[in-house]
Formats: C-alpha cells, structure tokens, sequence
C-alpha cells in the first residue's frame, strides 16, 4: 500500500442538499488528508472532458445537463490507498445498492443523482486532478 491522491466531487444534488459537510466529515474521519478544495460551477467544456469515456453512451447528454445543472465542490485527497478508501466510503453507484454506512448507501435514492463522484484508480485520478486543479501543486 502506498499514499496516493484522489479526486472527489460533491455533486450539484450534493451540495443543493447541504451534504458538503458530512462528505469531508467522513473523509477526514477516515484519515484522509484535505490538500485542495474548491466551489465551481462545470462548464459544458469541462463537463465533456470529465466525462470523455462516456462520450458515446446514450446517457452521456443528461450526464453533462445534470453535473453543470449548479455548483460542486471539488476536492484533492491524499493519503493511504486513497482511492479504494473514498469508494468505500461513497458505496457503489446505484444508492439503491449501497449500504448503509455509505453516503450513496445514507443519502442516495437514485443513480443519476447520487451525491458524490470519486476516481476510480490512481490513473483517473491523476487524469481529473489534472482538469480540476491544474494550477495546483503540492505544497502550494
């Protein structure tokens, strides 16, 4: 095991409902370290590189209307396994198949609108920090 980073993103639905805080809550409870956050409202342009394997998918139009439809947050995570850590923690995609405990699992009712986003490897969180915090640098 080794530290890695990860992405994270509260969804629109997520931080309409006031879920910001009780999604930090539990990645720091975790024991991940907070290294960057920000608010932000998704261009389409954004949204489309974000979502570039879903490109040819039929659902790929209500993905982009739904993630620019109002403001994430947007945050860099570190720590030990990262990524696999955040998943757990966020439960499986469909809330109706997360377990309790999990914030999909405590505070989703439908796929589309399931409170947060996470990578799913260290590659794809390399390639969405990159798109969310390309200014950034450790230590900054």
């Amino acid at each position: 095991m080794a530290v890695e980073d990860t992405f994270v993103m509260v969804k629109p639905d997520g931080v309409r409902r006031g879920l910001v805080g009780e999604v930090v809550g539990r990645m720091e409870r975790k024991g991940l370290t907070l290294e960057h956050i920000r608010q932000l409202t998704i261009s389409e342009e954004t949204a489309g590189r974000h979502y570039a394997e879903h490109t040819d998918k039929p659902f790929f139009g209500d993905l982009i209307e739904f993630i620019t439809s109002g403001p994430v947050v947007a945050m860099w995570w570190s720590g030990e396994s990262a990524v696999s850590v955040a998943r757990t923690l966020m439960g499986p995609t469909n809330p109706a198949e997360a377990p309790p405990g999990t914030i999909r699992g405590d505070y989703g009712l439908i796929v589309t609108e399931n409170i947060v986003h996470g990578s799913d490897s260290p590659e794809s969180a390399q390639r969405e920090l990159d798109i969310f915090f390309h200014q950034q640098r450790r230590g900054d």
